[in-house]
């Protein structure tokens, strides 16, 4: 079995080129046909061919290189509902933010986690527009690395009172619950922004602090999650439940329901509560 550094050389260059491929698609340089189609009629759940030959490409590549003994592999793309058996198991999204991907915003992202027993242990997050990859490995601090080589290592900003905080929202999964709870939040500088990767770049680059949530109809997935928590959380923020519990992943239901709250850390355990307090609250104007 490889070491996690060993695993993060054989995956950053596979990355890179996943990273390059889905940029061709957003930049249409080889005249590529979206074909874009929506999971299940739901017009805000769509899949486009970019988002199945990075799919493709990722899986064939990393079980070219690593095999398929010691690791299960879950993609968006391919998952049927199963809980993989494997002690390491690899979650991907090889779109994440496929709505701002067809929307072009640029706010798109490729996650790919290594969890081991349900907990992240690896993560790689490319964000093509800004031509840079997060890379962690549990214990090993996170990194940024840039399409000129260049590695920078990252950790989250604490000093702002709590006031100040700039709390990610998504643009388009937003339910009035959330809106409640973002009105009574005591942090009110609020930033719209895509896929949960580039908002936790966001926040381990220092831009934003708070990222928060809420499932309504549909839950973020796995594949959202995995990746992007371990960036955080090595850069010494959190991403948890409400209720500060743990998140965990390939229990087979990659649904993570309830809301969730990703930070700095320092406030962490406030607004947590805080957002508990007024979903209670919210439940009971409404009941």
């Amino acid at each position: 079995m490889k070491t996690p550094q060993e695993i993060l050389e054989i995956a950053r260059p596979i990355t890179w080129k996943a990273a390059d491929l889905l940029r061709s698609f957003y930049l249409d340089t080889g005249n590529q046909n979206l074909d874009v189609q929506y999971k299940d009629g739901k017009i805000d759940d769509p899949v486009t061919a970019a988002d199945i030959a990075v799919s493709n490409y990722l899986i064939e590549q990393l079980q070219a290189e690593l095999g398929i003994e010691d690791f299960g592999y879950i993609s968006e793309e391919t998952y049927q509902g199963e809980q993989l058996k494997n002690e390491f198991v690899w979650i991907i999204d090889p779109l994440d933010g496929t709505r701002d991907f067809i929307d072009k915003t640029g706010e798109y992202a490729i996650h790919i986690g290594l969890v081991k027993e349900g907990r992240p242990v690896l993560a790689l997050v490319a964000v093509p527009e800004l031509g840079k990859i997060y890379y962690a490995a549990k214990g090993e601090g996170t990194f940024v690395e840039t399409c000129d080589g260049k590695t920078q290592k990252l950790q989250v900003f604490t000093q702002k009172k709590i006031e100040d905080l700039i709390v990610l929202v998504s643009r388009s999964h937003r339910s009035a619950p959330l809106d409640y709870i973002l009105n009574k939040f005591p942090c009110k500088s609020h930033k719209n922004l895509g896929s949960i990767g580039c908002k936790i770049a966001s926040i381990v680059e220092k831009q934003a602090d708070v990222y928060i949530s809420l499932s309504g109809k549909s839950a973020p997935k796995d594949w959202d999650i995995a990746a992007p928590e371990l960036i955080l959380t090595e850069a010494g923020g959190l991403y948890t439940n409400y209720n500060n519990s743990l998140l965990r992943y390939n229990t087979g239901d990659a649904n993570q329901w309830g809301g969730l709250l990703a930070s700095n850390g320092k406030y962490h355990e406030i607004l947590c509560k805080e957002a508990e307090k007024y979903l209670a609250a919210f439940n009971v104007e409404i009941g």
